[in-house]
Formats: C-alpha cells, structure tokens, sequence
C-alpha cells in the first residue's frame, strides 16, 4: 500500500517537470494573483501506539514459575568467639548508721570530758532523744591563790512527733555550773584570810519547752519556753517565752504577724555592798507584750521586708511602762547572679536581759545585779555577699547601732567592811554598768572549700563605740578576728584548728573603805587589759565504723592572758580520748 502512494507521487512530479518546460516555449504573459486568505495550517490528531500490542495469536506462551532452594554444606571453622560480658560498677557498701555515741577524754589540769547522746526511733512519725556532756577541770592555774575549779553538766532530752500536715514537739534540760571567783591580786592577802574566803557559786538550771509547726494554715509557728535558774548563795529567777507566727498570702506577696511574750522576774538575796548583810534584797519583774506585723514581697532578684516592731514593756516591781516603736525593714537584691547580692536593714528591738544570760557571758558576776531591758533604737547595716568563685564565697557588712541601757560588765570594788563569809566582794566579781552607747562597725569574713575535704574560713569585726557618759565601753574589744579549718586526711585521719584573737579592752578596780555607817568609794584605777590570741586545734583517726580517737588542744600559744580582769586562764592545755558508736 505505501508503495503505491510512493509512485504515484513520482508520477505527479514528472508530470509537473513536463508541463513547465512547454510553457519555456510559449509566452504565457504577466498575471497578478491576489491571495484573500492567510494560510493557516492545521493539526490532525495523532494516534498513539500502544506500548503493549494485544496479541491474537491462538497461542500465549505462559510464564512458567521458578522456585528456589539452597542447599547448606557445612564448614569447618576454628574460630571461637569470646562470650561477652558487662563490666561492673564496683558498689560502695552504704554508711552504717548508729543511733548512739558516747565520748570520754581526759588532760592535763585535771580536764575531763564526758559526752553521750542517743536518738531513738519509737516509730515512723515519733522519735526521743537524749543527751548529756560533761567538761570540768581541777583548776592549778600558776600564781592563783584561790580555787579555780570549774565543771559545766547538761542534760537533755526532748520528743518529736511528724504528721502530715504538722509537727510538734516538747523538750527539758537541766544544767549544773560549778566556777570560783578567784580572780584577786597575787600577794594582797595573808594565808589566813585566804583560807577564810569562800570563793565557790554554783548555778543550777532546769528549763521546759514545746513547739508545734503547721503546714497550709495561717498559723505557721508557736513555742513557749519556761526556765528556772538560781545559785547557791539564795538568787533565783523565772523565764516565760511565748511566740508565735501567723502569715496571710496576698497574691504575690505575703503578710506575717508575729506575736511575742516575754517575761523576766526574780530576787536577789544579797544586797550589795552594804555593812550590813540581806537589809534589802534586789527584785526585778519585767514584762513585755511585742506583734510584729510585716510584708514580705518577693521579685526575681529582690527580696524586701517592710515591718515594724511594735512592744509595750512593763516594769511590774516599780510600776513604770514604756511603749516603743521599732523598724523592721530588711533587702537583699542580686546585682550579679550568685556573685554579687546586696542586702541591709534598720531593725530594733527592746532586748531582755536576765540573769541567766549574765552568767552565760560572764560567770564571775556577782548575785547582787540590776536586771533592765535594753532598748535597742535601731541596728542599720548595709552589705554585700555572694561567690567569687565556685569554692570562694566572702561577706562584708558595715552598721551604726544606737542602743539605751547597754549593759557593760566592770569589776566590783573591793570591800573590806564585809563581815560575812561570802567571796565575790574582794574586787574579785563583777557587776552590770548601764551605758548609753552609738556602735559604728565593720565585718569582714572569707570562706574557701578547696576540695570536699578542706575547708577554710577568716572573718574580722572592729567597732568603734560613744557612750554617753564619757566612759569607755568596758569590757568592749575594738577588734576581733579568728581563723577556722576542717581537713580530712584521707579515710581514717582528720584535723580542725581555731585561732582567734581579741583586742585590748578597758577596766578599773577601785576600793571602798570603811566608815561608821556606809563604805566610801575610794580611788579608781584605771586598767587596760591587753589583747590575746588563742589557738586550739585537734586531730582524730577513725579505727573503724564505730571507734575513733582524737587529741585536742586548746591556748596552745600557751597565752596566759586574762579574759576578764584578775582571771588568767590556764596555759596549755592537751586532752586525748576516744569516741564509740553503737546502737541503743
């Protein structure tokens, strides 16, 4: 078929070839064709061929289908492969915890130290525990003509019960301080008169105390405390602490109301210095009633307290009452993150003392007192703390305190007109001054953790002090300062050290000499008590689990300085014992 069109158009083309060359021959003349209509070609559609022709033939060859199979030989290998296995993490064995310890040491001076202490388990919300220590010492101070023994026993015991939305608890002590007021110039009195004083106080203690905490209540926190402290020379005194805590949460904020209840009252038997003995006995009887209401905001990097101290005290023996506004206005804010934190505040308060916590600071003072309440105007501060570097942190304060009443320890007179057997009228006791004194201060501490196993602290205090009568700050140092380490050596050895030092401080002794009616003051001797330094270490190896051993030493600079006037303290002193633990 396509052969056919194939000749037909060579026909047509010779055809065409034919006819021009006749009209070469004959002039045909000139015509004009004029062409009405453009040429527009078009496209016909196009078929396309299947990609798989349909196939008609009679017979379709059939895939046939191919199956498969492996056919296993075995080889012989000599390899063996090792069998895995996981390595182990070595286990430490956990602590062994014991709930009691007792402790025993002995020294040179006769020192003697007992401790013991256990915690006991009565269930998984209530626990008892108990505790006793015991330090004395036989005294043998070189040139101190009196008796200067001394020992100091404590007993406690206290109950503690967890529920879940509260705790409470309740606790008793019992103390027995023995000291002597040895402190009288060498050379000043004959054998004889030395035999005739008793220079010998005992102070008894016994005190009882409950608390209870709550948890999403309004009321946070109660404690109440009663202590009964007296001596053997017929001085005794009553404490009754009562606070509590209550705080509202306002949105962002919180308001706290803390309420407190303070009083103090007791007798002194012994009159002073007067010729004859008990005329008139010393009573005191101090109440205060105090509510602190307070805001406390917290921010991301400001923490602000804005409060006041509100007390009415009361002096039931004289029948006198003050009402006293205090602030209580305490910041921190973080400059820089953990590095820098500033913080200050104006806080006051109406201090009250006692005769307990004269003993505490100084047990040579006489039973012939004046208890008062301190009224601390205001203690401004302002400071800075935080973390120079990861295992150095520092702390630097300044404050200005104002306060009224400021008790100040001054060594009594020495008066000879006494006729009764009592030691502490020889210029050998102290008694309680009432100063009015402004306090401009600077504190400066640095502490460092090397590594887990050493530690390393420093830290300073200077003052500078205004009194309102003229007078120095007695018995006040201008400087203070003192070093601490822990080191632990590896796992059975350990040591500690303390230094410190304490500035010079003022005194004076006078004497009252003697007349028909009343002693006369006689002449003041002004006194400078120089500073001192003080070192004490100790050191300790851990035979196992349960027993230690350690040695401690206490002024081994061997200062035989003099904390207070006419008290020279012991020399060197090296005490050694042995620390066991067990259950109980």
């Amino acid at each position: 078929m396509y052969n056919k069109h194939i000749v037909t158009l060579i026909f047509l083309a010779l055809g065409l070839h034919i006819g021009v060359a006749q009209d070469d021959e004959k002039d045909l003349g000139t015509e004009t064709v004029t062409v009405t209509k453009a040429y527009t070609p078009t496209v016909s559609d196009a078929f396309k061929i299947k990609s798989v022709p349909n196939l008609n033939d009679s017979i379709v060859l059939q895939k046939k289908p191919i199956t498969y199979s492996i056919f296993s030989v075995p080889v012989a290998s000599t390899f063996t492969p090792s069998k895995g296995t996981a390595s182990k993490v070595e286990k430490l064995p956990p602590p062994q915890l014991f709930n009691s310890y007792a402790s025993f040491g002995a020294g040179n001076y006769g020192n003697v130290l007992g401790e013991f202490y256990t915690s006991r388990t009565i269930n998984r919300d209530e626990n008892f525990d108990v505790g006793f220590n015991h330090l004395s010492s036989r005294g043998g101070i070189k040139g101190v003509e009196l008796n200067n023994t001394f020992y100091d026993t404590n007993l406690d015991a206290s109950y503690a019960k967890r529920d879940r939305d509260l705790d409470w608890g309740a606790a008793i002590g019992l103390q027995h301080q023995l000291y002597n007021w040895y402190g009288i110039p060498e050379g000043e009195f004959s054998e004889t008169e030395l035999n005739g004083i008793d220079e010998r106080q005992n102070y008894f203690m016994g005190e009882a105390s409950a608390h209870i905490n709550v948890e999403d209540a309004f009321l946070k926190r109660a404690d109440i405390k009663y202590r009964r402290f007296f001596d053997a020379l017929s001085s005794g005194e009553n404490r009754a602490i009562f606070n509590t805590n209550f705080e509202f949460p306002m949105n962002e904020e919180a308001f706290a109301v803390k309420v407190k209840v303070d009083y103090v009252g007791g007798t002194f038997a012994n009159d002073g210095y007067n010729p004859t003995i008990n005329s008139a006995p010393i009573n005191y009887s101090n109440l205060q009633a105090g509510i602190n209401p307070s805001l406390k905001m917290l921010r991301d990097d400001l923490s602000l307290n804005l409060g006041v101290n509100l007390v009415y005290g009361m002096d039931l023996e004289n029948s006198e009452s003050n009402f006293y506004i205090y602030p209580a206005v305490t910041a921190s804010y973080r400059l820089l993150d953990e590095s820098v934190i500033a913080y200050g505040g104006v806080t006051g308060e109406l201090k009250q003392n006692s005769y307990y916590d004269f003993v505490e600071a100084n047990p040579f003072v006489s039973p012939t007192l004046t208890i008062a309440p301190t009224d601390s105007q205001y203690n401004a501060y302002v400071g800075f703390k935080g973390q120079l570097l990861p295992n150095l942190s520092y702390n630097l304060k300044g404050s200005y305190a104002a306060e009224n009443r400021k008790p100040l320890f001054i060594l009594n007179p020495q008066e000879n007109s006494r006729n009764d057997d009592n030691g502490y009228f020889l210029g050998n006791s102290f008694q309680v001054f009432y100063d009015d004194i402004k306090t401009l201060g600077i504190f400066g501490e640095l502490n460092v953790d090397v590594n887990r196993n050493f530690t390393l602290g420093v830290n300073a205090e200077v003052y500078d002090y205004n009194t309102e009568t003229g007078n120095p700050a007695w018995n006040l140092p201008n400087l203070k300062a003192s070093l601490f380490m822990d080191y632990q050596i590896g796992e059975k050895w350990f040591m500690g050290a303390n230094l410190f030092y304490v500035g010079e401080r003022d005194d004076f002794s006078s004497e009252l000499t003697s007349g028909s009616a009343n002693p006369q003051p006689g002449i003041d001797t002004p006194i400078t008590l120089e500073g001192y330094f003080d070192a004490n270490a100790h050191v300790g190896y851990r035979f196992n689990d349960q027993l230690s051993f350690f040695i401690k030493g206490a002024n081994l600079s061997n200062n035989e300085y003099q904390r207070w006037t006419n008290f020279q303290v012991q020399g060197i002193q090296v005490l050694g014992g042995a620390t066991y633990k067990f259950d109980f």
